[in-house]
């Protein structure tokens, strides 16, 4: 069994801020790192380091060569990654203020240059006992799920970032949904409660797609799935936060190498906690996700 992440591959611009920058101000940063990043990358690279055979496909231009380094060194093959030379490569901007949260822009570039022809040529490496994890960051994405559907392939979707580009995928042919409740609640076409309840909300996605594994991340409320009979809930590993950038893929991954593996749901999303935890005491995106070793030697 392979996992194929397809996914967005960017340059990450890490502005250290006292706090994000309002209409008209003109604010220093203290400090600028620039990182590998994309929820693509990030989520290929958590789910290698916790110990899938991960494939990424993806688009970068020649700005971005060292963003294939950065999975090669996490175990993951990039054979399937497209390097275009008329293109540049995805970036973010990324505003880090002094509680350790992120505003972030995204430029599509490569990302958004994915081909038709491109797919085709990805989905020939792989069969029906693959999977296919996919985000919101490139182009071409109903085209892809098409192509994973004819092979047969089990699909995994985390909806973010969340537009309405989501709605036009065949979301009744996904069997994972990993997703935040504001995602939640925009897939359901719900108002914004005062209070938010994990438990209805994945309720109510559980019933509008019965046969998907529902797994809903509530920040510091912890997370919870439905899959089949079966709801659990997890609450999460209380650290400092530093950086929040790269806390959802480091879950997304860990939890989807735990079922792969033969985890049941409680072990998989109490690794993708503690993997979070760990993600978000540290600075960057890739760079603060955690190895498997040290995921299961974390005590808090």
């Amino acid at each position: 069994m392979k996992i194929l992440s397809f996914g967005s591959l960017n340059i990450d611009y890490v502005y250290k801020v006292p706090h994000f920058v309002k209409k008209g101000e003109t604010l220093s940063a203290e400090e600028l790192n620039v990182y590998t990043g994309g929820k693509g990358l990030n989520q290929s690279i958590a789910l290698s380091r916790a110990g899938m055979e991960t494939y990424h496909a993806g688009a970068i231009g020649m700005d971005g060569l060292f963003l294939l380094d950065q999975l090669k060194e996490a175990g993951v093959n990039t054979d399937l990654v497209k390097i275009l030379e008329d293109v540049r490569t995805g970036n973010a901007i990324i505003q880090n203020d002094e509680e350790g949260d992120n505003c972030i822009i995204l430029f599509g570039g490569a990302n958004q240059a994915i081909s038709k022809e491109q797919v085709d040529e990805v989905f020939e490496h792989f069969k029906n006992e693959d999977y296919l994890l996919i985000q919101n960051e490139i182009n071409e994405l109903p085209y892809i799920v098409k192509k994973a559907k004819e092979i047969g392939m089990k699909i995994i979707l985390n909806p973010s970032p969340m537009n309405e580009k989501i709605k036009e995928l065949p979301l009744d042919q996904i069997n994972y949904f990993l997703l935040n409740e504001i995602e939640a609640m925009q897939i359901l076409d719900m108002e914004e409660p005062k209070e938010i309840d994990g438990k209805y909300i994945s309720g109510l996605l559980h019933q509008k797609f019965p046969e998907a594994t529902i797994v809903l991340t509530l920040g510091s409320e912890g997370s919870v799935c439905i899959s089949g009979d079966e709801y659990v809930e997890q609450s999460i590993y209380k650290v400092k936060t530093v950086d929040t950038t790269a806390a959802g893929d480091t879950y997304t991954g860990y939890f989807i190498a735990g079922i792969l593996n033969g985890k049941t749901i409680k072990e998989a999303m109490d690794t993708a906690s503690k993997a979070s935890a760990i993600a978000v005491s540290r600075q960057g995106a890739a760079p603060s996700i955690p190895c498997l070793e040290e995921v299961e030697e974390y005590k808090n």
